[in-house]
């Protein structure tokens, strides 16, 4: 039964690739785009996948290599069984922490990125937004990726008449972590709170375990957010995030993120001390809690100033190297 499980979900990520392509896909494509999201498939597997999804009516062959989704195959898409989509994001955050291998020494390695879209016609408004964002250091960096449209990022083209923008997502500091042997475990994504331009408490908190939508990103959609607020009276709520380390590395998270800041990710809030909770938000015995601002908030900035975004969290990874500073834009 549990091979079946596994293999439903493979076949439904490959139509996920598949859905929306203007042009035929072929295996090697989408195991790129599949290993953007965290899965690791090789061609051979892919294919092997695309024989059962032909054989099914999910998918039709175009020429030598090329596929489509057909209409019984995006059916079965909104049909996915609702466990496929049960802790969805817990297992997208282990993954791409997982495959984060960024070296804050040299600046180099993947990174995983957040995307969003506004359309072209209010780019002025949303470079005064972003700009005033980044210069209160309200996101973990600012260093940025400008997709134009035509361009794809992992599953996802850039729409005609649109802008992506991508922030690099919070994970990068527990992939960081983990690849110096500290176990993290992701526990909330909520509404910090700030007063007098200093992190205050924890107004609320959606736990990434069983959820299927990233936490920050429902915040953002029901209008929650003072992100702007903050940047001019340093009274309000941002996006931030909410992870646990053991209390026996304490010195050794303390050193990374120290370092981290000096390399220019500011966002990391704070580090807690051992069984006390950080900012109201609990945290369980022999652990410490760690707050990280959540990539997204440059984001939430935008829907507040009313240039409407569709954003997708932890979309893919990408080089470090790729990305700019805000303010070379």
């Amino acid at each position: 039964m549990s091979y079946d499980v596994d293999l439903k979900r493979k076949m439904v990520a490959i139509l996920k690739v598949l859905k929306g392509k203007k042009q035929p896909v072929g295996a090697h494509i989408i195991a790129r785009h599949l290993k953007m999201q965290g899965i690791e498939l090789s061609e051979r597997t892919v294919r092997y996948h695309l024989k059962n999804l032909d054989e099914q009516g999910f998918t039709k062959v175009v020429g030598k290599e090329g596929r489509f989704i057909t209409k019984k195959g995006l059916e079965e898409l909104e049909r996915a069984l609702a466990f496929d989509k049960t802790g969805m994001v817990i297992a997208k955050i282990e993954n791409l922490s997982y495959l984060t291998n960024f070296d804050y020494r040299t600046l180099k390695g993947l990174v995983p990125l957040n995307i969003s879209l506004f359309a072209q016609n209010c780019y002025p408004e949303a470079k005064r937004v972003l700009s005033q964002v980044f210069k209160k250091k309200l996101a973990l960096t600012d260093r940025v990726k400008i997709f134009k449209a035509g361009e794809v990022f992992g599953d996802f083209e850039i729409p005609k008449g649109y802008f992506g923008l991508g922030t690099v997502c919070s994970v990068m500091v527990n992939g960081v972590l983990i690849k110096a042997g500290i176990p993290v475990a992701p526990r909330f994504g909520g509404l910090l709170e700030y007063s007098e331009g200093k992190p205050w408490r924890f107004t609320g908190l959606i736990g990434y375990e069983g959820s299927t939508m990233d936490p920050l990103e429902v915040f953002i959609r029901s209008g929650m957010t003072e992100v702007r607020k903050v940047v001019k009276t340093g009274d309000g709520r941002i996006l931030a995030s909410f992870r646990e380390v053991p209390s026996a590395a304490l010195d050794e998270v303390k050193r990374i993120v120290e370092e981290l800041k000096e390399a220019g990710f500011f966002g990391i809030v704070d580090v807690g001390k051992p069984s006390q909770p950080l900012f109201e938000a609990p945290v369980l015995a022999d652990r410490v809690g760690l707050v990280v601002i959540g990539g997204l908030n440059p984001l939430a900035a935008l829907e507040e100033a009313g240039v409407s975004t569709e954003n997708r969290a932890m979309s893919g990874m990408i080089e470090f190297e790729e990305l700019i500073p805000w303010t070379k834009i």
